[in-house]
């Protein structure tokens, strides 16, 4: 499982025009779901996302989690995030779980996120979504289950 985290001001995804979720300060999660995760993958990477300590404290140093500045989470399905990338000009989706797994673990990491983090918002998955944000920083970190 990999997740692609971005520090925001705000964020926002749009599914035909509308808005489905937002949220202020805190973290967009683009998720990923390959072949062969588990919920422990799951598991591992809420409990990263959550703790990871990439907001400032008051010494300007990234310190603080989300949890510790009361942050917001906007998760979003991405499977593009699972392929293979290594050979040609074409990106290969082998390594992406599929759909039905990836929604399930995909619904998991949203509820078990929900336990911890205020507001949790996502998009819709498997939809055609346009996601908007501001990157505070800019902050972005790739994370993985493996």
């Amino acid at each position: 499982m990999k997740v692609l985290i971005q520090r925001v001001s705000e964020a926002s995804v749009k599914v035909d025009q509308e808005i489905v979720g937002d949220i202020s300060q805190g973290l967009l999660v683009l998720l990923g779901v390959e072949a062969g995760d588990t919920q422990a993958d799951v598991e591992k990477l809420v409990h990263k996302v959550t703790n990871y300590r990439i907001f400032n404290d008051e010494q300007g140093k990234m310190n603080l989690n989300l949890q510790q500045i009361e942050g917001e989470l906007l998760v979003v399905s991405q499977f593009t995030l699972a392929a293979d990338t290594k050979k040609g000009l074409r990106p290969g989706f082998s390594n992406s779980a599929d759909p039905e797994t990836a929604k399930n673990l995909y619904e998991e990491f949203v509820s078990l996120a929900s336990k911890n983090i205020k507001k949790v918002d996502t998009g819709i998955f498997a939809a055609d979504m346009k996601v908007a944000l501001i990157n505070d920083g800019p902050v972005t970190f790739w994370l993985s289950s493996n």
